[in-house]
């Protein structure tokens, strides 16, 4: 089986210069209209950042045969069943038959408080992905319904605050090594990695990028594991298949 990874490269370096000169358009019109969110939230709450890697996944699926895969990224149908709670929204789905080939989810963490937002996002994604899971084990998308792709792209900045080493707390027992004297950049490529060891995403995708990349796109991978290029192969590689099937 051949893949086509439709230039992902170029693809994925547009989608990054995409993100920043969002952030940077609704920063500004917050401020113009002098309605600036706390902290850099303005960027955050106008939304859309991440389109160019939703065109990336489309170019996937069109590049590997899946011709009849209907792709939702309106938000009334990227609703899927729960098992804990009665639905959860994705940021993209690929359907096909009324089958669920794929699940994904477009995240981003732009500083500075990396904290707290470090381990919402990280409650966030796990809790998200054993619900899918568990309805998927209960028959929610049909009862023989092949088991979807479910993937996980995150895009984190480059820059002091995330790149410097973070005390942990270990007032009562000691904290897992691996995370001893970590940046929360690190810990995000950790977070990835377990995802997938754990069998809770198919893929991941931790992409770094400094905000001086609005130019050229630029950004770099943690590790081959949690690697784009690792992510856009995996998936074009399931996609593929189902259109083999």
């Amino acid at each position: 089986m051949i893949l086509n990874l439709a230039n992902y490269e170029a693809q994925a370096r547009d989608a990054v210069k995409l993100f920043w000169r969002n952030r940077e358009a609704a920063m500004a019109k917050q401020v113009e209209f002098d309605n600036q969110d706390a902290g850099a939230r303005g960027a955050v709450t106008a939304g859309k950042n991440l389109d160019g890697f939703v065109s990336m996944v489309q170019s996937l699926v069109e590049a590997n045969g899946l011709w009849d895969a209907e792709i939702c990224i309106e938000k009334k149908i990227l609703v899927l069943p729960g098992f804990y709670r009665p639905t959860k929204e994705c940021d993209m789905l690929i359907m096909r038959r009324g089958q669920l080939v794929a699940a994904l989810e477009f995240k981003s963490q732009v500083g500075p408080s990396f904290g707290n937002n470090f381990n919402n996002r990280s409650e966030e994604v796990m809790g998200s992905a054993h619900d899918l899971w568990t309805a998927y084990r209960e028959g929610a998308f049909g009862d023989d319904a092949a088991r979807p792709f479910l993937g996980w792209l995150m895009l984190v900045e480059e820059c002091e605050v995330s790149t410097i080493p973070v005390k942990v707390a270990e007032p009562h027992f000691q904290v897992d090594p691996v995370f001893r004297l970590t940046s929360y950049i690190e810990r995000y490529d950790i977070l990835c990695k377990r995802l997938v060891q754990e069998g809770l995403y198919t893929s991941t995708a931790l992409m770094v990028s400094p905000r001086e990349a609005v130019d050229d796109g630029r950004h770099r991978n943690m590790s081959d594991l949690t690697s784009l290029k690792t992510f856009v192969t995996e998936f074009a590689g399931h996609v593929a298949a189902m259109a083999a099937r």
